[in-house]
């Protein structure tokens, strides 16, 4: 706990997506915050996303109008204050014999359009595969689709940069701190946290207390702070499978499988493609969360039933598998679970207590706003809501024109490759300038780890953005891990621990 404060105004338990939008929210009114995340930041849910800012053009069937009108309303809104993490995303939807029927996808198109005040993305549109360079990636039996815009998105930078600007604004970020107990009394929380390095613990105070646990949310409630009927989650798995680039071009796709559902097909880290999602009850403990053999097969039927070449599990190069904490409604079918989220304020012993269940990545900084709106309400109001317009760290670049800031590090920097310079804007923005610094030569950076990682990163993401290990640096800070050989990541591991020379 650093010395500005003795007792914490807010303390956020979880460090995923909403936990980190709750603490720059937070902080940037004025409130003093904390945030423990047992493990690393996005280390769950929030780094196991479809990787998308999407409305979810599939909820307009459960009739959830206000939560889609919501997420594109927020598509906008990332778009301008994260240009370097968030960029269009151009989809094609085929039109399939068994499937819902063209007049209903363009009738669910026009009002997908319509719903979010949209402004710079381009409307749908109707595509001939025949003639397009899409259809040439698809069967030659699909000859009619559709074509709409959502975004794309790095989601674990998304809440990586969060937490670096709750950060800058105060607040105190705790990464492998784990909050074992809770109590409150006389107004005030204590929390007791266990440093999951060197097993110490040591006990903080806090007005109010967020928790933002994502699957971990009942737990907390039954374990840490000794809730006797905590709100039933409903845990839902959704996998995805990462294959080697089995189309060209910018595009992605939708496809509408046999069973109703909806699985994606995205172009992804440029030599890949990501599939998914499936939608499964987990009923082990959400760290256990794994793709299962049926769930491999089903996303691989799935995308061979459309694409031009099959995709087998030869192809696969790299799975994952989240866990979605829905509110548990009672239905039957995992898939028609509602995706909205549900903020529930409380008092225990004279202190305050928010519970965050559910919610969508897209939705994230809405949320965080409704749940300091809450908070200040119990604690006296400070600074107004600001995160609609304050870009993130790095999307200060002018115009939001990511290209033309790619190109600007290029020349400013002609050692670093195209696709160098590609990675470093989209995932630092103008951030790149200041790990790059005044480098005339690679060899500037210090020790090359490969895959285009140069020491001075490594540092940057230990000294600014929490990482420790290589799977920190890997799989969360970036997704070199495709790239990276068994030896490449051995000797990330032993820099990271001191061992390298």
């Amino acid at each position: 706990m650093s010395g500005r404060a003795r007792i914490y105004d807010v303390f956020v338990i979880g460090g995923g997506v909403n936990g980190c939008g709750v603490a720059r929210d937070a902080a940037g009114r004025g409130f003093s915050v904390g945030l423990a995340e047992k493990g690393d930041l996005a280390g769950g849910t929030s780094s196991k996303s479809t990787k998308l800012i999407h409305g979810g053009l599939r909820y307009l069937e459960m009739f959830e109008f206000r939560m889609v009108r919501e997420a594109l309303e927020e598509r906008e809104t990332l778009l301008n204050i994260a240009p370097h993490l968030v960029q269009p995303l151009r989809f094609i939807l085929p039109v399939a014999r068994g499937g819902r029927p063209a007049w209903i996808l363009r009738l669910g198109l026009i009002l997908y359009d319509h719903l979010g005040a949209r402004k710079k993305l381009p409307g749908a549109a109707t595509v001939d595969l025949r003639a397009a360079p899409e259809g040439r990636a698809l069967r030659p039996d699909l000859g009619r689709a559709f074509s709409y815009w959502d975004c794309r998105v790095d989601d674990a930078r998304l809440v990586v940069l969060n937490a670096r600007d709750a950060a800058d604004r105060g607040a105190d970020i705790l990464t492998r701190t784990e909050v074992v107990r809770a109590k409150a009394g006389d107004g005030v929380w204590r929390l007791d946290l266990r440093d999951g390095s060197a097993g110490a613990e040591r006990t903080i105070s806090a007005r109010l207390v967020v928790n933002a646990a994502g699957p971990w949310a009942e737990a907390v409630l039954h374990n840490v702070v000794g809730a006797t009927n905590p709100p039933r989650l409903r845990l839902v798995r959704g996998s995805h499978i990462v294959t080697k680039k089995l189309f060209e071009g910018d595009a992605a796709f939708l496809f509408q499988a046999r069973d109703g559902r909806v699985v994606f097909a995205i172009p992804f880290q440029d030599d890949f493609t990501l599939i998914g999602t499936t939608d499964v009850d987990q009923r082990e403990a959400p760290e256990k969360a794994e793709i299962s053999a049926d769930e491999k097969d089903y996303l691989c039927r799935a995308a061979s039933a459309f694409l031009a070449r099959g995709v087998t599990d030869s192809d696969v190069v790299w799975s994952f598998s989240g866990v979605r904490p829905l509110s548990d409604g009672g239905t039957q079918r995992a898939a028609k679970a509602s995706r909205d989220y549900e903020i529930d304020a409380t008092s225990v012993g004279g202190a305050s207590l928010i519970n965050l269940i559910g919610g969508k990545l897209t939705a994230y900084r809405r949320v965080a706003e409704q749940v300091v709106d809450r908070a200040a309400a119990r604690l006296g109001p400070r600074g107004g809501a600001w995160t609609a317009s304050e870009k993130l760290p790095g999307g200060d670049f002018p115009g939001g024109d990511l290209a033309g800031f790619e190109r600007e590090l290029a020349v400013s920097y002609p050692f670093l490759s195209a696709a160098a310079a590609r990675r470093l804007a989209r995932a630092y923005g103008t951030l790149a300038l200041k790990l790059l610094g005044s480098a005339r030569r690679r060899e500037d950076l210090g020790r090359d780890f490969g895959m285009g990682l140069s020491e001075a990163e490594v540092e940057h993401l230990t000294r600014r953005e929490w990482a420790r290990t290589a799977e920190d640096v890997l799989w969360r800070r970036s997704k070199l891990g495709l790239r990276a050989s068994a030896a490449q990541t051995a000797m990330l591991d032993a820099f990271l621990a001191g061992e390298g020379t």
